[in-house]
């Protein structure tokens, strides 16, 4: 590990120099030396200043860098001479070794997510490689029979009772974003063998499975006990509005160990809400981040919200040019344009009315989705 910067040196293009030689505004110093990025200048001798450009480090003897726009440049023997138009303080325009980074202290703990930043951050300790977590494996699914896949079938030709599977893209979307690598395992009939079969397949390899649909509790609904015989259940609902119908628990592989299983509502706004409250902290965890919550934000409510619901509520809204929230006129769970017409969601906690004015927690989608 080393110090960062490694030497002090000047943050700006000017005239390094001793500040007891520039004791007066129109003080006139001979330049001695040049120092450009990446050269070593000697020591500074008394008397003179040495001209300097950005990232170079100071010569010994200088305490203070004047920067070129308030210096004039003047003919003379050698380098010229420079006139001083301000006088500088100690330590002025100058980068002091370690003010970064000090050697052997801690730069990036574990459990760090490696942003482009932290990449950057351990590049400039000379790290030319680094221990990381892999990849979380992830197996996607949807149940229902009611299930079309775009392209597949023509709008005008959509049998009655069918709907368009957008659900695979959504999450397979939000899966990519978070940097997992994705099984698309498509669509799974409404049955209990095929369910079955679908979950063992889905946890050979897998880390976890993610499903949509199909955990309600309905006749057609497999998932409960398809999980039930192929692994555990440990959580089958939750109190939040959308999103209620959720199933979190396990399910067995044929060699030992288990695949983390999470089920989520098919209602489209249903299963974006839980992806984002429930499912990202999850994957954050397997991928070993310490730090899962997503950062919370207050806002002005600029709408009424005078019925709110027992449970707590993910509300989409959007940030407005006079700095409050708006919130979408229709807040259903299969009003997919809300979360495309959305930048973040109120988090309101049960049974609690928001009049307009009010202050809500908001939590942006840019926080959410990565």
């Amino acid at each position: 590990m080393i110090d960062v910067p490694p030497a002090d040196n000047t943050s700006m293009d000017g005239y390094a120099v001793c500040c007891a030689d520039v004791a007066a505004a129109g003080a006139v110093l001979p330049v001695s030396q040049r120092i450009a990025a990446g050269a070593v200048g000697e020591a500074l001798r008394p008397g003179t200043a040495a001209r300097i450009f950005t990232g170079a480090p100071l010569p010994p003897g200088a305490d203070a860098v004047v920067m070129q726009e308030q210096c004039t440049l003047q003919a003379g023997d050698g380098l010229g001479a420079v006139r001083f138009d301000a006088v500088p303080t100690q330590g002025q325009w100058v980068r002091r070794r370690g003010e970064d980074i000090r050697a052997g202290s801690i730069v990036l703990a574990a459990g760090t997510r490696l942003t482009p930043q932290a990449l950057g951050l351990a590049a400039s300790v000379g790290s030319g490689e680094l221990v990381v977590m892999r990849r979380p494996r992830v197996a996607l699914f949807s149940t229902g029979d009611e299930l079309v896949m775009p392209g597949q079938v023509a709008p005008e030709q959509l049998r009655p009772g069918a709907i368009y599977n957008s659900n695979r893209f959504t999450l397979r979307g939000l899966l990519e974003s978070l940097g997992c690598e994705v099984r698309d395992l498509g669509i799974v009939p409404d049955r209990l063998d095929a369910t079955r079969e679908a979950l063992k397949n889905a946890a050979q390899g897998n880390d976890l499975i993610l499903t949509s649909g199909g955990v309600s509790l309905g006749e057609e609904d497999h998932l409960r006990p398809a999980l039930q015989a192929e692994g555990r259940l440990d959580l089958w609902q939750i109190a939040i509005k959308p999103g209620k119908p959720l199933a979190f628990g396990a399910v067995r592989r044929a060699r030992g160990g288990e695949a983390v299983f999470l089920g989520l509502p098919g209602n489209p706004v249903s299963s974006f809400v839980t992806f984002t409250v429930v499912v990202r902290p999850v994957l954050l965890r397997l991928m070993g981040a310490t730090l899962v919550a997503p950062q919370r934000l207050t806002s002005r409510a600029d709408f009424d919200w005078p019925r709110p619901d027992p449970r707590r509520e993910f509300l989409r809204v959007r940030c407005n040019p006079d700095g409050g929230l708006d919130l979408f006129p229709n807040q259903s769970s299969g009003v997919l344009t809300s979360v495309a017409w959305a930048d973040g969601l109120v988090d309101n906690p049960p049974g609690h009315a928001i009049r307009r004015g009010d202050t809500v927690a908001y939590l942006p989608l840019s926080e959410l989705l990565s």
